[in-house]
């Protein structure tokens, strides 16, 4: 993994710590990366955060059995103090045997020995054929999604 670290930091020792636990498969030690109170925040899916460890636990519970043999990493991470920004690849079959390629960004604040929040930026690759133009056109064409719409 290549980093850029300013000051001192034990938070890619965390970050290390969940990338070889989620690699592993083992989600108690993936769980124990996270602070009791942890909090997830998803800007561009909001519905989707959330706070506390039952969730990390159910969620990589659901992503192990859906995609068995993922694996994760970390392409490039900065440090500065307690905030981590990281680049994320993670690629596996799902349980169907169609791939499964997720890239993307994640903001993470690690102030001790656990993570403490995590702001997500990870999408599903698009792997649609579409060119520049078609993919502006796309996002054009569907209004956004909002509470009010519905």
């Amino acid at each position: 993994m290549g980093f850029i670290m300013n000051g001192f930091s034990n938070s890619l020792g965390v970050l290390d710590k969940l990338v070889a636990a989620l690699n592993a498969h083992d989600i108690d030690a993936v769980v124990a990366c996270f602070a009791e109170d942890y909090r997830n925040r998803t800007p561009a899916h909001p519905d989707r955060g959330f706070v506390g460890r039952d969730q990390v636990r159910s969620n990589w519970i659901q992503i192990f059995a859906g995609v068995p043999d993922i694996t994760a990493a970390v392409t490039r991470a900065t440090v500065d103090g307690s905030q981590v920004w990281s680049e994320w690849v993670m690629t596996g079959a799902r349980a169907d045997a169609q791939l499964f390629d997720m890239r993307g960004v994640i903001l993470f604040e690690i102030p001790a020995q656990s993570i403490q929040s995590a702001t997500l930026y990870l999408e599903l690759v698009d792997m649609s054929g579409e060119g520049p133009d078609q993919g502006v056109r796309s996002v054009l064409a569907a209004p956004p999604h909002s509470k009010e719409q519905s």
